[in-house]
């Protein structure tokens, strides 16, 4: 960016440099003749070496700096430097954490990058959540080879709340309805057992789960949907494709949702580091 006057502002960082520039940027919207001020961003400055590089040609330059770093001893060397060179500098992250230290009574952990990590962490989040809807319920079969877990189970196991619940902890989770009459995807037969998860309710509290969703519906309880002998069909039909497939099984009757996730969560990560 420049509006060729001659000016610059230089970005100084021991991480990615963005909540520096940031600043700069809205600071710079407050005066319209400069708003394309040339902006050169140093980052992942992490020695002093490299600090006393950044400000010489900042020097040279005529340029102010603004500079985000959070290793304590690096940052008073800047402000050391800057000062004994010359150049304008303005630490941004320093005061802040300085006044955090004091209302919080605690020291910050000096850690660069934190934030960069933490908007990684969000965008996994949002992507898993997405993935979780676009593969719910069986809608597309290619979902399963994608995704970290594979949720099989009759209608009204909690396969969608489930799958929710563990993309926001950013596991990718297709699901499926286990229904007789329907035949199951070939993806199923392409991924590892280990993705699968079965889940399995009592057949007596699974008629009170569906009779009390008809009641939601307005609709009578006598529909097939909950009918004992259907639903005892539909778990026995399950209960044989959780053993062709030869998963892992979860009893969900009378279990919170958060508790099946736990229990999944564990699951997966003992496969991840090898413990199963």
């Amino acid at each position: 960016m420049s509006d060729k006057t001659g000016r610059f502002v230089y970005i100084l960082s021991d991480s990615f440099g963005e909540t520096a520039e940031r600043v700069v940027l809205a600071c710079l919207a407050q005066f319209p003749r400069y708003s394309n001020l040339e902006i050169k961003r140093s980052t992942n400055v992490n020695n002093k070496t490299e600090v006393e590089n950044v400000l010489a040609e900042a020097k040279k330059a005529g340029a102010f700096v603004v500079y985000t770093i959070v290793l304590q001893e690096l940052r008073h060397f800047v402000i050391s430097k800057a000062e004994a060179m010359g150049v304008r500098a303005v630490d941004v992250m320093g005061p802040i954490l300085h006044a955090f230290t004091d209302y919080l009574g605690q020291k910050p952990i000096y850690q660069p990058g934190l934030m960069h990590r933490l908007d990684e962490d969000y965008f996994k989040k949002i992507e898993a959540v997405e993935f979780a809807v676009k593969y719910d319920d069986g809608k597309d079969p290619r979902g399963f080879l994608l995704a970290d877990i594979v949720l099989l189970g009759v209608s009204r196991t909690s396969k969608t709340p489930l799958s929710m619940y563990l993309a926001n902890k950013r596991y990718k989770v297709a699901n499926l309805p286990i229904v007789p009459e329907l035949r199951l995807p070939k993806e199923l037969s392409l991924i590892g057992k280990n993705k699968i998860i079965g889940l399995t309710i009592s057949s007596n509290h699974l008629v009170d789960v569906r009779a009390e969703r008809l009641r939601t519906l307005g609709l009578t309880g006598q529909a097939t949907y909950a009918l004992p002998a259907r639903i005892e069909e539909e778990i026995e039909h399950a209960n044989k494709v959780f053993e062709k497939l030869d998963c892992h099984v979860i009893d969900v009757t009378y279990r919170a949702i958060e508790e099946t996730a736990t229990k999944i969560i564990e699951r997966v990560e003992r496969l991840k580091n090898h413990q199963i």
